[in-house]
C-alpha cells in the first residue's frame, strides 16, 4: 500500500511540475490529441459558461477529494478561460451543507478561495483544492457576483481583465434591468435571477476595443408558464443588447427611452467592442420545435434583416459546440439535451472554435495534465461527472486586434554624424499603434554585435547613460516599435555615428590644424573649452593633453 501511495504521489508531483512548465511556456496550446486544451493564440478571448450545480457555496466542502469542488477547480485550471460565467452558485441548501443563499460578500470570498485557496472561515479549515493549485500563475482576479437571485442561487462572472465603464452610466456591471413594453419586447426583467452584464477593459496594446460579457439562467421546466417566461426574458434581453449597448444601430443608447437604466448610459459601445453572452438557457434549440430563447437572443424578431442583435443589426450567432472526441455528441445536460449556450456578435468577434468538455469521452493518455490524479488510479474520466450535472461550454474568440506597429524613421543623431557626445540623446519618429520601443546600440550596421539593448521605452527618445559609449568609436543604433500584434524595425534599420574625439575641438570629426587654432584661441581667453584634462583650469597640462591626443588622432 505504501508503495502504491508513493507511486501516486510521484505521479501527481510530476503532473504539477508539468503544469508549472505549461503555465509559463509557449508550448501549451490547442492539441487535445496530446492533452493540450489551451488557446491557439494567446490573444484569443476564451469564454467558458458552466452551470455548476450549487457546488460553489460558502458552506461546501473545499478539501481535495472526489467531490464537485475539487473537480470544478481542476477543470477550470485545465480550460483557463479569460472570462468564466457560472450559474447556480451560492446555494448552500441545494448543496446539502446549509440552509440559505450566500450573500454577495460571502460568495465573493468563496470564489476567491476557489481560485487561490486560503483559510475557509466558514468551515474553519485550510482549503486544499483550488484552481491555482493545478494552474500556478493563472488567475481571474476580477469578480462580479450578481445581487439578483431567486433566493436560491446567483449568477457570477470572473474575469482575467478588469471591469470598466464603457457606456458612460458610471457602473461597470449590472445584475438585471427592466425593459418597458416596446416593439417585440414584452417588458419586465431579464430572467428569474436577472441577466448580468459586465463591461471588461481589454489591454489597449492588444485589442482595438473592449468586450461586454453577460450571463443568466432562464426558467427551467416544460409547463406553459415556464416556456413563456423563458421567451419573454429572451426578448427583453435581445432588446436590451440591441437598444442599450448598440443604440439600435445609431449613436444614442436607448433611443426609444424604454430601458430603465439609472444612471443612464451616455454612449453606445465602440465599433470594435462586441457583446458576448451565454448561460443555461434551459431549452434545446434543436429539439424544442419553436423559435426558442436562444434564437430570439441572437436574431431578435426577424431571421436576418436589420433588427439586431449584432452590432450591425444583422443576426448574432450561437454555438454548435460538440464533444471534442465525439463530434456527434452535443449534449450539455442529461443524455442528449443541449441547454447551455454561448452567443456573440459575429460582425466583431470571430469564433475560432467552441467545444464541450467531457472527461468521460477522453481516451486514455489524452487528459489535460490538470485533471490527472483525480480519483486515482485512472479516475480522470469521472471528473466532469462528479463536478456538475451540466458540462461546460468553452469558446475561443478572435477579437479585433490593433495592427502591427506602423513604419517609422530615425531622427537624430543623423546618419553619419560625427563628434557625438557620449551621453547623447537618440530620437526617432513615432510609430502608429506602437506601445513601446526597443533601442539597440551595436558595432555593426545589422545590429547583431549588440553593445546595449533597452526595451520598454514609451517615448520617442532615449538618453544614452554614461559608461555605454567610448570616445573615438563608430557606433550603429536602431529602434524597434512593439505592440501586442508584432514589431517593426525602423527604416533604415540603423544609423551610424562617430563618438567624440577629445581633441576634435571644433567637432568636425577630424583632428587637424583647425583644432590647433581652436585650442589656442580658447586658451588665450582662458575659456573652459581648453581645459582638456578636466582639472578646472587651463594650464600646461592641457597643452600636453592636446598634443598627445593630436598625435594619436584621438
Amino acid at each position: 500500500m505504501l508503495a502504491a501511495n508513493s507511486a501516486v504521489a510521484a505521479r501527481v508531483a510530476c503532473v504539477l511540475a508539468c503544469v508549472g512548465i505549461a503555465a509559463s511556456g509557449a508550448s501549451a496550446q490547442w492539441d487535445p490529441q496530446n492533452g493540450q486544451y489551451r488557446k491557439t493564440d494567446s490573444r484569443d478571448l476564451r469564454v467558458m459558461t458552466w452551470n455548476i450545480r450549487d457546488r460553489i457555496c460558502s458552506t461546501g466542502n473545499k478539501l481535495e477529494g472526489i467531490n464537485g469542488w475539487t473537480a470544478e477547480s481542476r477543470i477550470v485550471a485545465a480550460m483557463r478561460p479569460d472570462v468564466l460565467i457560472m450559474q447556480e452558485t451560492g446555494d448552500n441548501s441545494a448543496n446539502g451543507t446549509g440552509t440559505t443563499i450566500d450573500s454577495v460578500a460571502a460568495l465573493t470570498t468563496t470564489l476567491g478561495l476557489f481560485m487561490r485557496g486560503g483559510f475557509d472561515p466558514v468551515n474553519n479549515v485550510q482549503v486544499t483544492a483550488y484552481v491555482q493549485k493545478w494552474a500556478p500563475g493563472y488567475d481571474l482576479p476580477y469578480v462580479y457576483v450578481s445581487p439578483s437571485s431567486d433566493n436560491f442561487n446567483r449568477n457570477v462572472l470572473l474575469s482575467r481583465y478588469p471591469f470598466k465603464d464603457l457606456n458612460g452610466d458610471t457602473v461597470t456591471a449590472i445584475p438585471d434591468a427592466t425593459v418597458g413594453f416596446d416593439l417585440y419586447a414584452p417588458g419586465g426583467g431579464l430572467g428569474i435571477r436577472g441577466f448580468l452584464f459586465a463591461e471588461i477593459d481589454l489591454p489597449d496594446g492588444l485589442y482595438r476595443g473592449d468586450v461586454v460579457v453577460g450571463t443568466g439562467h432562464l426558467k427551467s421546466g416544460s409547463a406553459s408558464g415556464d416556456l413563456s417566461q423563458r421567451l419573454n426574458a429572451s426578448k427583453n434581453i435581445a432588446y436590451y443588447i440591441d437598444y442599450l449597448f448598440n443604440g439600435a444601430g445609431g449613436g444614442t443608447p436607448d433611443p426609444r427611452s424604454k430601458i430603465f437604466d439609472f444612471p443612464a448610459a451616455t454612449t453606445v459601445l465602440g465599433p470594435y467592442t462586441p457583446v458576448i453572452w451565454g448561460g443555461d438557457m434551459n431549452e434545446d434549440e434543436a429539439t424544442n420545435g419553436r423559435v426558442g430563447p436562444v434564437e430570439w437572443l441572437v436574431q431578435a424578431q426577424n431571421v436576418g434583416g436589420t433588427d439586431g442583435t449584432d452590432r450591425d443589426r444583422t443576426d448574432s450567432s450561437y454555438d454548435d459546440s460538440r464533444d471534442i472526441f465525439n463530434s456527434a455528441q452535443r449534449r450539455t445536460f442529461g443524455s442528449s439535451a443541449k441547454l447551455d449556450y454561448i452567443m456573440w456578435q459575429d460582425s466583431i468577434a470571430t469564433l475560432r472554435r467552441s467545444f464541450i468538455f467531457n472527461s468521460g469521452s477522453i481516451p486514455a493518455g489524452k487528459y489535460p495534465p490538470e485533471i490527472i490524479g483525480y480519483a486515482p488510479p485512472n479516475g480522470e474520466g469521472i471528473v466532469t461527472g462528479t463536478s456538475s450535472d451540466h458540462l461546460p461550454v468553452i469558446a475561443d474568440f478572435i477579437l479585433p486586434a490593433i495592427p502591427a506597429p506602423g513604419g517609422f524613421t530615425l531622427s537624430s543623431p543623423t546618419d553619419g554624424s560625427v563628434a557625438v557626445p557620449l551621453t547623447t540623446t537618440l530620437t526617432w519618429n513615432a510609430s502608429a499603434d506602437a506601445t513601446s520601443y526597443t533601442v539597440k546600440i551595436a558595432s555593426d550596421a545589422g545590429l547583431t554585435s549588440v553593445i546595449s539593448t533597452v526595451p520598454g521605452l514609451t517615448t520617442t527618445s532615449y538618453v544614452i547613460p554614461e559608461g555605454v559609449l567610448a570616445n573615438c568609436q563608430t557606433y550603429f543604433w536602431g529602434v524597434t516599435a512593439v505592440n501586442g500584434s508584432g514589431s517593426v524595425a525602423s527604416t533604415p534599420t540603423s544609423f551610424t555615428f562617430d563618438s567624440k574625439r577629445p581633441t576634435d575641438l571644433n567637432d568636425d570629426g577630424v583632428v587637424d590644424f583647425g583644432d590647433f587654432l581652436f585650442f589656442f584661441n580658447c586658451y588665450d581667453v582662458e575659456g573652459t573649452c581648453a581645459d582638456l584634462d578636466g582639472n578646472e583650469g587651463v594650464d600646461f597640462g592641457d597643452f600636453l593633453f592636446f598634443f598627445n591626443g593630436y598625435d594619436l588622432e584621438c
